[in-house]
């Protein structure tokens, strides 16, 4: 570990620096600024595009471009510079284009940077953008990964027969392939929920009324203007605010995460109980230890710590749920403050999804054990049982399962015996007998196979 991640508080940019730096460019201080020097230039652009000011020539618009597109790590620090002296973030900004312009030939334009704004005019459209570059850039790909590793491996699994539990009891025969399926298909829902949403911005002012903008020049279409300019970084145009965009927006954007990490909390304790069973074995590493002393010990640990991930992030979010759509009267700062953890929100998710995937790439099934566990109890067939005396027709057919069956674990032949002491006719035990556990799988492997195909087309779309 370098020393300056050493010395880090945070094990987000200490212990895990490596693996979440590629939410850097995104999430982190320095793109923040950048957001603002890019929402700050592209204004100032918008402003002559719409007549407000001079037309700019093609080199000055290639000028304006560079300054926001060539980032540099010295440029972003001169902001952090100034605000160290004047106190705001996004005065900084202003204060840094500025400087940048006056030996230019766009110094005439100056006094229209940041004209007629306020502070959260730039900070709502920064923030989402943090949120929605950082998550399609580096957190959607991921997802799709780990969807695509579950899916291989219930196909993998389809036409594996495993006794499913119900209240942690052995309940009937399902297949392997199946019950991970059923994660990917949770997860495939709440990805597309997530690909659908659609974030706001708001350009309108102190407090929304576009007040400065229409006493300056009232003879603009700024309601157009505004929906032009939000909707050309890929957002939705809110018309009517305070002096913040409601951030019911991100709200939502968080509580499908948060959704998200539950069904994988779901999937990785599953997991860890079915290698804890010895179900899934796992792939031996002679080089790492897995126990300080216990030397033949191989952990679970990336599903743990995917586990103890989820439990950090959800909780993070649920305050961030909680605060981040309540604001005094037209604004407050405590929530200036709160939005800024969608940062380590973000970073978790990447900890979790390689939590997840590293498990998964380490397990395969036990096939002798999970066939040998299935079919060492032929109780769990009363189901079949009594389900084909009341299709005979057989009064209290539950009820004689019941009482034979209930609490007892029976070998093949004392089932057999104990089907064939029932006053039954032969073609009514024979039906029953023909049931095993190994064939008692209804539509498992149809039902999987289809969900399987559908969320493959979607993967390669």
């Amino acid at each position: 570990m370098k020393q300056d991640t050493l010395k880090a508080v945070s094990p987000i940019d200490g212990r895990y620096y490596e693996n979440t730096s590629t939410l850097n460019p995104y999430v982190s201080e320095y793109a923040l600024i950048y957001f603002r020097i890019e929402i700050e230039v592209r204004y100032l652009e918008a402003l002559s595009k719409e007549g407000i000011i001079r037309k700019f020539t093609v080199k000055e618009q290639k000028l304006l471009k560079d300054i926001y597109e060539l980032k540099s790590e010295s440029e972003a620090n001169k902001v952090k510079e100034i605000e160290d002296k004047v106190r705001h973030d996004v005065k900084a900004v202003e204060i840094y284009l500025r400087e940048k312009l006056k030996t230019t030939s766009l110094k005439d334009v100056i006094e229209y940077l940041h004209f007629a704004l306020t502070s959260e005019d730039i900070n709502n459209i920064a923030y989402r953008l943090t949120l929605k570059r950082g998550f399609e850039s580096v957190v959607l790909p991921k997802y799709k990964t780990l969807l695509k590793s579950i899916l291989d491996f219930s196909e993998e699994n389809i036409h594996l027969p495993m006794l499913a539990r119900t209240h942690g009891q052995d309940a009937i025969p399902t297949t392997l392939g199946k019950e991970t399926c059923v994660f990917a298909l949770r997860l495939y829902k709440e990805i597309k929920k997530i690909e659908k949403l659609k974030l706001t911005g708001k350009l309108s002012g102190a407090v929304g009324t576009y007040a400065s903008f229409t006493l300056t020049y009232p003879k603009t279409d700024w309601i157009k203007f505004s929906k032009n300019f939000i909707e050309s970084f890929d957002l939705e145009f809110n018309i009517l605010t305070t002096q913040i965009n409601p951030l019911d927006d991100i709200t939502e954007y968080l509580q499908t995460l948060h959704r998200i990490n539950s069904i994988l909390l779901g999937f990785n304790q599953d997991m860890w109980r079915y290698i804890s069973d010895g179900w899934l074995t796992q792939k031996v590493d002679k080089t790492v230890v897995g126990s300080s002393t216990m030397a033949q010990k191989i952990n679970p640990i990336n599903f743990e710590n995917s586990e103890g991930n989820i439990q950090v992030v959800n909780s993070l979010i649920e305050g961030l749920v909680r605060s981040l759509p309540v604001s005094r009267l037209q604004r407050d700062l405590s929530g200036s403050t709160v939005i800024r953890n969608i940062s380590t929100i973000l970073a978790h998710e990447i900890l979790i999804f390689d939590g997840t995937l590293k498990g998964i790439s380490k397990v395969k099934a036990n096939h002798e054990l999970i066939t040998t566990y299935l079919t060492s109890n032929y109780s769990i067939l009363s189901e079949t049982a009594q389900i084909i005396l009341r299709k005979h027709g057989i009064k209290d057919g539950y009820e004689v399962i019941k009482q034979k069956t209930m609490g007892e674990e029976l070998s093949r032949e004392e089932w057999e015996q104990m089907i064939n002491g029932l006053d039954l006719s032969k073609k009514v035990k024979d039906e029953i007998l023909l049931v095993t556990p190994l064939n008692y799988l209804g539509y498992s492997e149809k039902i999987t196979k289809s969900t399987i195909n559908v969320i493959r087309k979607y993967l390669i779309l």
